[in-house]
This record gives structure tokens, sequence and C-alpha cells, in this order.
């Protein structure tokens, strides 16, 4: 009797599908630092003549008025010939979160396009268009202030096409037993970004002159878009250098979901479903600290620590690499608890995500009893992005096991949720910090631990994995 070869032994980490999660690894890697970069080089480019104990954005500008009537005057050459502008504090801030607004005008647009018209053309051309406005920023900032924010919009646009569209291509390349391992090596990229941005930027603004930290990670983005094009297809049906077994493993792996394309979105039936505010809820949580820890990391190590910039920078990049491991390691053990069957994926599901906003929540909360400990700082500092991102094996890629028809749409508004909550997270931070230091610190992470528990519980009470009824494809019989 002949035997059919068993779904379960198809390739491993030789396989095409881990080929894919590397490639997309990559451009979120690349998506990331192009994110971060003005982040680190607006430091040359407005703060060179600023005095030594000044603040590290501080500027010497006037008015926010004064600066858009003449945006980008040089003010004189740093010392590898890079102009540095006369940039106020308030200009910089707009500059800074103009790439969150675009990004959050094309998260569900985009998503729900990815999911008709192809992830594989919509996330490429978002990488394209966000590598190539890279490249033009530092000529853009000769141009004037308006047209750096124009860019940085458009960027933003550009970023939130691909951020979404890699979810349709997991719906169909992802067998159910590998979409934490596979997702979490692909999403890793972006704290390994935030790693190396934070690592070398400062390195090679220094030696090299700011813009080359565009030129640079803009080219990368470029080469990342060659191999994308080249590697990567919507469906491994129609992959040509896929084998015949793989095919066959992830074809018979998601049997069950439906492959045609869809007409229309039930957003009536998405609106009053609780397990989809479950997630959407766990994404307000979990970018609310995240938020904090991105953008005011630099800022809490100098001022808590009484460090200079650049032990500032460095020390600011250790907690992305934990993140990342965490990230991947977090799949691994996610799929092997799957693939075992010691628990069931719900139960996976609410366990990764309890861990991502439980331990975060207890470090943040710890921070400011132990602000005289460097090394304890520094430890906990550490943990709080590395257990955030356990959350990935969670609730994150939660889309794909309730409606995995509508996952990239779903997760475009997911991601919409989470920017919104850094926005008002950032916001709150600032305001609560000037009004006084020591305590306002202490209240933005005991409030960040609060929301991050209401998300916990929430997703706890009304999460689920199951395909929801309104995800389900509709078969009509015929007499």
């Amino acid at each position: 009797m002949d035997k059919k070869p068993s779904p379960r032994k198809a390739p491993d980490f030789c396989s095409l599908r881990y080929g894919l999660a590397l490639i997309m690894h990559f451009s979120n890697f690349t998506m990331i630092t192009q994110r971060v970069s003005l982040s680190i080089a607006i430091i040359a480019m407005v703060n060179s003549t600023q005095p030594r104990g000044g603040l590290p954005n501080a500027s010497t500008e006037g008015p926010l008025a004064g600066t858009l009537a003449n945006p980008s005057r040089p003010i004189r050459e740093f010392n590898t010939g890079a102009s540095v502008y006369e940039w106020s504090p308030e200009t910089q801030g707009i500059i800074l979160s103009s790439i969150s607004y675009g990004i959050i005008v094309t998260l569900i647009p985009s998503g729900y396009l990815a999911g008709v018209l192809g992830a594989k053309q919509m996330l490429g051309a978002g990488l394209l268009a966000s590598s190539l406005l890279t490249l033009f920023t530092p000529l853009a900032a000769d141009f004037g202030v308006i047209l750096v924010i124009v860019i940085r919009t458009i960027q933003g646009m550009a970023q939130g096409m691909a951020w979404t569209g890699q979810f349709t291509i997991w719906a169909k390349w992802a067998p159910p037993l590998e979409r934490s391992k596979l997702t979490s090596i692909a999403g890793s990229g972006a704290a390994f970004g935030s790693f190396i941005i934070l690592c070398v930027g400062g390195l090679i603004s220094q030696a090299l002159g700011w813009p080359f930290i565009f030129y640079i990670f803009g080219g990368i983005g470029c080469v990342c878009c060659l191999l994308w094009f080249t590697v990567i297809y919507d469906d491994p049906t129609h992959h040509p250098c896929i084998s015949v077994h793989e095919r066959e493993h992830i074809v018979a792996s998601l049997a069950h979901q439906s492959s045609s394309p869809r007409r229309s979105v039930p957003v009536k039936a998405m609106a009053r479903c609780l397990p989809l505010w479950a997630i959407f809820t766990g994404f307000f949580s979990h970018f609310w600290l995240c938020t904090i820890i991105i953008t005011y990391l630099p800022t809490y190590i100098s001022s808590v620590l009484h460090v200079n910039i650049r032990d500032s920078g460095v020390l600011s990049s250790l907690p992305f690499i934990a993140a990342s491991s965490c990230t991947i390691l977090g799949g691994q053990l996610a799929d092997f608890l799957l693939s075992r069957k010691l628990l069931r994926l719900i139960t996976v599901r609410k366990l990764f995500s309890s861990l991502g906003l439980l331990l975060p929540s207890l470090c943040a909360v710890a921070l400011p009893f132990v602000a005289s400990s460097y090394v304890t700082t520094i430890i906990l500092l550490i943990l709080i992005p590395g257990t955030s991102n356990l959350c990935d094996s969670g609730f994150i890629i939660n889309t794909l096991d309730v409606a995995p028809r509508y996952a990239s749409f779903l997760m475009g508004i997911s991601r919409g949720f989470g920017l919104i909550a850094g926005i008002i997270s950032s916001t709150a931070t600032g305001f609560l910090i000037s009004q006084d230091f020591v305590s306002g610190w202490r209240n933005v992470f005991f409030l960040s631990a609060a929301v991050n528990m209401f998300g916990m519980f929430f997703y706890i009470t009304f999460g689920q994995a199951e395909i929801q009824d309104w995800a389900k494809e509709k078969t009509i019989t015929r007499l």
C-alpha cells in the first residue's frame, strides 16, 4: 500500500517559508531603522551649538513661527561638513511625530487592499517608497522644514502599507502550528533594527556626518526591495521554487481556511465581536508602554542615571536586543507547546499575552524605587521591552486565528489602536514629567502598569482563538 508523506515532516528551517520569514525580518529591520534614523540624526542636526549642559535636543532658536519663516537656516557646518539647522523643540516634535500620523492614515485601507490586490505588491511598494524618501531626507532638510514634514508623513503612509500587508502573506504561508515561530522571526526585525540604529547611528553621524545615516539605511532598504520582489510570492501554490512536499504541507495545514477572495468586509459583525475588541485592547495597552520606552528611554537614562549622550545611546540600545531575542524565543516556545499538544491554542495566546503585559508592568512599577541603583535600573529597563514582546505570540497574531480572511484589515485596525495609545502616552508622559520630574516619572510608570493590567484582564476574559462565524466562507448549495 502506498503511503502519503506526512505533512508534519516538511522541511523546517531550510524551507522556503522560513526564508520568507528572514526576508520579512530584513524588511522590518529596514523600516524601523528608517523610522528611527531621524530621531538619532536630529541631535546632530540641531544640537551642535548647544552648551554642554543643555538638553539633548534643545535649540537656541526662538518660537515656532520664526522657524517656519526661515526653517532651514544653517547656523554652522558640522565637523563632517553637514549642515546644522535652527529648529525649535516644537518644530522637532512636529517632525518626529509626522511619520506616526502618516502610518495611521494608511493602516486600515492598506490592510483591506492588501487582501484584495495582493500583499507582495502592496508591501514591496511601501518599502521602496520609504527607502527612496529616506535617501531624499537630507536634501529635503536643506529646502525647508515643511518639506521634511511632508516627506516624513508620506513615508509613514508607505510604512503603514508595508506593516499591515505582512499578515495577508502569513494567512497563506504559515501553518497554524508554526505561526508563532514564523511571525516572531519576522517581527523581531523591528527590535533588532532599533538596537542597530541606536548603536551605530551616533557613530555614523560622528564619523561621516548625519546625512549618511539616511543614505546607508535608505540604500539598505533598496537592496531589500530587490530581494522582496524577486523571492516573495503571495501564495505558495504559485511560487516557482517551492518544493512539492512543502507546498502540500502548507496547503494541507490550511485546508480548513477560506482561500477565495472576499467581496466585502462585515464591519457590523466585527464591531460586535468581543474577541476582536480584546485584541484591540491588548494592542492599545501594549503600545502604551512600548512607545514610552522607545521615545523617552535615552532621556530617562541620561537624566536619572546621569550618563553622557554617547553612553546613553549604547545603553538605550540594549533593551531592544533583549526584545528581539525574547520575540524569537517566545515564538519557539509557543509553537512547541502547541505542536506537543501541551496546551490549547487559546491557552497559549492568553498565557503569552498575560506574561507580555504583566511582567513589564511589574518592572515599570519597580523602576522609581530603584533609581539609586545603576545596575538594577538598567536590568529593569532591559526586561521591560524584552518581556513585553512575548505578546507577539499572544494577541499580536490572534487575528490569524479568529479571522484569517481579514487578517491584514484587522491588523491595520489593531495597529491603529496601538498608534493612538502611543500618541496619548507620549503626550501624557511629557506633561507629567514637566510638572515634577521625580513624581512625574513615578506617575508615568504607575499609569502604564494600570493600562497594561486593564488590557490583560480584558483579553483574558473575552479573547478567543476559534474562527468567528462572520469570518467563515459562506457556501451556497444548489439543488
